[in-house]
């Protein structure tokens, strides 16, 4: 983990434009303002464009679209290549239904992420690579590294497929992560929020590759910290110490 990532993210405090699913959005806004940047919910067609304007990066999750989100979506995208801030693309169940896919092939139509983050299902779904899902969850099992590689390669972002472990590629490179914690998959909303984290550690001034790595081994360890302390018995203990964590100094995450 690279430091500098998160203390430059804390001290700029970027502003984050979520187009994302109704489940997640309190979740997200908590968990990114603890992490120390700021949260806006603005996916209405009228404004997403004019909020991706004023934003320093913008995160699209199709977790729970609906055809009348789509478009502020693709506004939003557009007016954030345009003024040359990230944009993270979380295709939720692109594999679920037709209209999921066909959504998210809109949105890369006429949007360049700057990353696709996602499950091994998700991500492998987007580039033809058979894989088993199930609604939302990514069930199957297979090369992790050659669905990231052939993401980046195709659509020229980076690629980050989530799983026990973390696969980055850049198209230069492969990363790693294996920090984390199983009690992520029993709540709803940890990938959604990583995305969130994601993107504000893209604002920094440092390559995206250590960006990425830098954003999932926090998240992870921020997992483990939070799962270790004495009074978590569960999912519903666990989260509200998982907050915490993620404002804690990542030096003192990685001490313990």
């Amino acid at each position: 983990m690279k430091q500098a990532i998160i203390q430059e993210a804390r001290e700029t405090m970027p502003l984050i434009q979520h187009l994302t699913n109704q489940v997640v959005m309190n979740f997200s806004a908590n968990g990114l303002l603890s992490f120390g940047a700021a949260p806006v919910m603005a996916k209405a067609e009228d404004e997403a464009a004019d909020m991706a304007s004023n934003a320093n990066g913008v995160l699209l999750n199709i977790g729970t679209l609906t055809a009348d989100e789509l478009s502020g979506m693709i506004r939003a995208g557009v007016a954030a290549n345009e003024k040359g801030i990230p944009v993270v693309l979380d295709p939720v169940g692109v594999a679920a239904t037709p209209f999921r896919t066909t959504a998210a092939r809109s949105i890369l139509e006429q949007v360049k992420p700057t990353m696709i983050k996602g499950n091994a299902g998700e991500l492998a779904h987007l580039v033809e690579i058979p894989w088993e899902t199930k609604g939302v969850e990514s069930v199957g099992e297979g090369n992790a590294d050659e669905i990231a590689a052939k993401v980046a390669k195709t659509y020229q972002t980076v690629a980050v497929v989530t799983g026990k472990t973390d696969v980055i590629c850049t198209g230069d490179e492969v990363l790693q992560n294996q920090s984390g914690h199983s009690i992520l998959g029993k709540i709803t909303g940890a990938g959604c929020l990583l995305g969130s984290i994601l993107t504000a550690c893209l604002t920094t001034n440092e390559a995206s590759g250590q960006q990425a790595l830098t954003a999932l081994e926090f998240y992870g360890l921020a997992a483990e910290h939070a799962a270790r302390q004495r009074d978590v018995n569960g999912p519903g203990t666990f989260l509200p110490h998982f907050i915490d964590a993620l404002s804690l100094d990542p030096a003192e995450l990685e001490r313990t």
